[in-house]
């Protein structure tokens, strides 16, 4: 019976764009919006609906890494593991895909704080805006034990752990390489309670609530759990009725874990299935929206606390000077998160997806270019 539902000899579900991973990734991207946002308005949205609205970022930024993991995997397990790319061109092309549209936003929103000071306008809390703090976040190291990274544009500290986590990349994939899927689906769990217990024994916290500067140690576990389970995903086809219920099922148990409280590990376990069940499921029909969407997201996740800064700054010049009423307030709040969405797919297609287009030009011309250079020194040493 099991064998039906789960086997490791019938052919797996190839990872596609415009289905459920994609729509995953919007989704999650737009929640994380709310949650950087929920304590703008005229109340916070934790204190007047629910905690969840607080307490629910981190285990978003949990799927944000887990995913990561699952679907870095599953893109460039083959060419990794054939050898037509290399480890270092791995991590070059990573970097390159986050850091530029990093440094735009960082550089804008430093910027946006120094005009605003100088026009008599400074942010209503300067001690998110420490000069002292910025250097190591734009150079993308506060996750790592160096002092800096607080305020400013601070959801970049899982930037920063990431880059970390593709260093670590080739060589976890040649250790999974080794195992069942069975084994890679017990390794990711296992890592990730060793992991929880370690950090609880050495530095007093679960591994879900390292301080921001432990960054890295908090993400590699889950970035390694998402590869377990693309290891799995990759060699196990999963029946898509199996694959659907579970999708439905782990959702809406995730969410009503959210309703009593964090229950981290629980969550997590629900996270995993969401995404091993989302990309069980076949993608028949590629929607063009939602994979634009999903290619939306991560602008979306990197750029909403600038726009947050700078659309409720105006806002509270606006509040403080007119004596909006709070209706009214509420409505530029909505106005705000649309704002932000708006403003995340400008800077995609206007910004950052020219920027790549040209990077992956070069890079291509990069790889063509020492190919050609292989065989020429191939034949010269046959000759």
């Amino acid at each position: 019976m099991v064998q039906t539902l789960i086997s490791t000899r019938n052919e797996t579900v190839p990872i596609a764009r415009g289905g459920w991973l994609d729509a995953l990734r919007f989704i999650v991207a737009f929640l994380i919006i709310l949650h950087h946002f929920q304590a703008a308005g005229p109340h916070a949205l934790a204190e007047m609906l629910h905690p969840v609205f607080e307490r629910g970022g981190f285990l978003l930024t949990n799927f944000f890494l887990i995913d990561s993991g699952y679907v870095l995997m599953r893109v460039y397990q083959r060419s990794l593991e054939r050898g037509t790319m290399s480890p270092g061109d791995f991590v070059l092309k990573r970097i390159l895909r986050v850091v530029p549209a990093h440094l735009i936003l960082g550089l804008s929103l430093v910027g946006l704080v120094i005009l605003g000071t100088s026009a008599g306008v400074g942010p209503r809390n300067p001690e998110w805006f420490d000069w002292s703090q910025l250097p190591a976040q734009l150079l993308l190291v506060q996750s790592f034990g160096i002092p800096g990274g607080l305020g400013w544009n601070a959801p970049t500290w899982s930037i920063s752990a990431l880059i970390g986590c593709y260093l670590a990349f080739p060589w976890i994939l040649k250790g999974l390489s080794r195992v069942g899927p069975w084994t890679a689906l017990a390794l990711g769990a296992g890592v990730y309670l060793a992991a929880n217990e370690a950090t609880w024994a050495l530095l007093g916290h679960p591994v879900w609530q390292m301080p921001m500067k432990y960054g890295f140690i908090r993400a590699l576990p889950l970035f390694f759990l998402g590869m377990c389970l693309a290891a799995f995903a990759s060699r196990a086809w999963i029946h898509p009725r199996l694959a659907g219920w579970t999708l439905f099922a782990a959702t809406a148990a995730f969410a009503g874990l959210q309703w009593f409280d964090k229950n981290a590990l629980a969550s997590i376990v629900c996270i995993s299935l969401i995404i091993l069940a989302a990309g069980a499921i076949p993608v028949l029909k590629p929607s063009r929206l939602i994979e634009k969407a999903a290619l939306v997201s991560f602008s979306m996740f990197i750029s909403n606390e600038v726009v947050r800064i700078a659309w409720f700054g105006g806002v509270n010049v606006a509040v403080a000077r007119l004596g909006l009423s709070e209706p009214v307030q509420w409505a530029l709040w909505v106005a705000g998160v649309a704002a932000a969405v708006i403003f995340a797919f400008a800077f995609h297609f206007l910004i950052d997806d020219p920027i790549q287009n040209r990077i992956k030009a070069e890079l291509k011309a990069r790889q063509t270019r020492r190919q050609r250079v292989a065989a020429v020194t191939g034949a010269s040493q046959t000759a």
